[in-house]
């Protein structure tokens, strides 16, 4: 697209000039970063900061040709979202070793180092703008959601075929579950009809045990009277005498029964 060509070294050139300055003649900016160099070094673990140099012009060099060839990469085209990031982290170091406006105490001075400062800021947002373009391809995240959605086609394409060449464990649990109902069925049916055809058979069978029994139940009838009246003064003298205990019971109880029924009248009544 013609207007990334313009953009990207645009957006470089401040990149390369200060940058390539800052190669030939670090003195000024070293001094400048000076404190902000050593309380960082000290901050770092002794691990890290026994690697890299403690002398300031050297490491604003270092920065320097980073930006040179960070600019000239994101210029050319070359690996641009790799070089603006790479620039933005380069400034964020330049920008607060070289513009703390918060530590001049002349107006003039604070306000051209806070003018800088936000211009940093500035051309920090736009790399990182620069770093997620992707020129209209698709993004890792877009490329993979296509990868998901794409394997969920997949499987739904694949789960009917597999539902025909293997029946589900459902499936064959409504089967035989049919098979049951139509069995039963069939089995209720055979019941009734054999039912019916011995109604006739079972009827006549009944007629003739209650007549045996009838016949039974004449014949011992004597026996069985003859012994209701050899108990009955035995009975009649076990009646009297739970007759007269239960009398008594009640008579002890009386008042008490009367004065339960008088309080249940009482509430009833209010």
């Amino acid at each position: 697209m013609i207007l990334r060509r313009i953009a990207r070294p645009m957006l470089s050139s401040i990149f390369i000039i200060s940058g390539f300055d800052a190669v030939r003649q670090p003195t000024g900016r070293a001094d400048m970063a000076g404190d902000f160099i050593e309380s960082s070094l000290n901050a770092l673990p002794p691990t890290v900061s026994g690697v890299l140099p403690s002398d300031p012009a050297t490491l604003v060099r270092i920065n320097g040709a980073a930006q040179v060839l960070g600019g000239l990469m994101l210029a050319t085209g070359r690996y641009p979202r790799l070089a603006a990031t790479g620039l933005a982290g380069s400034l964020v170091v330049t920008t607060f070793a070289g513009h703390p406006f918060w530590q001049e105490t002349d107006p003039a001075k604070r306000a051209a180092q806070k003018a800088n400062f936000l211009k940093n800021v500035s051309l920090t947002g736009g790399l990182l703008i620069a770093a997620a373009d992707t020129e209209g391809k698709p993004s890792l995240a877009w490329r993979g959601r296509r990868r998901a959605e794409a394997a969920q086609a997949a499987l739904a394409a694949a789960l009917p075929v597999a539902a025909k060449t293997a029946p589900t464990a459902w499936d064959s649990l409504v089967e035989r579950t049919q098979e049951g109902a139509a069995a039963l069925a069939e089995r209720s049916e055979d019941a009734a009809g054999i039912l019916r055809e011995r109604a006739p058979e079972l009827a006549e069978a009944a007629r003739e045990r209650s007549a045996e029994i009838a016949e039974k139940v004449r014949d011992r009838a004597p026996e069985i009277a003859e012994k209701v009246r050899d108990r009955a003064p035995e009975i009649a003298e076990a009646a009297r005498e739970r007759s007269a205990e239960i009398a008594e019971l009640i008579g002890e109880r009386a008042p008490e029964i009367a004065e339960a029924g008088r309080r249940r009248w009482r509430k009833v009544a209010s």
